[in-house]
């Protein structure tokens, strides 16, 4: 199956920023969705953007401006690069693959903890 692991999260003070990776094997992500979500502590998972197989990004209305997803399909990674970050921005965000031919195909990453804190 297809296997995804997060990096890159960590404690960062407000109006900094974070770059988090994800790289996935097993299978390439040429034909899958990407995205990023993400679970603020005590409330439910979130989306914060996607990118599709040709690149075509789509983002939550209230991140647009600040977090920024990539892909780069030749080294099977996906990335969110995240500025200007509030303590709100503070969860446990989680690297997503959905099959572009079958919903029935989604695999997740165990995901890194994102701490905005002074």
């Amino acid at each position: 199956q297809l296997q995804l692991v997060e990096s890159g999260g960590g404690l960062v003070q407000p109006g900094g920023s974070l770059r988090l990776s994800c790289a996935a094997s097993g299978i390439g992500l040429g034909s899958y969705i990407m995205g990023w979500y993400r679970q603020p502590p005590g409330k439910q998972r979130e989306l914060v953007a996607t990118i599709g197989s040709s690149g075509d990004t789509s983002y939550t209305g209230s991140l647009k401006g600040r977090f920024t997803i990539s892909r780069d399909n030749a080294k099977n990674t996906v990335d969110l690069q995240m500025n200007s970050l509030k303590p709100e921005d503070t969860a446990v965000y989680y690297c997503n693959a959905r099959y572009v031919w079958s919903t029935s195909r989604n695999y997740w990453g165990r995901g890194t903890q994102v701490t905005v804190s002074s």
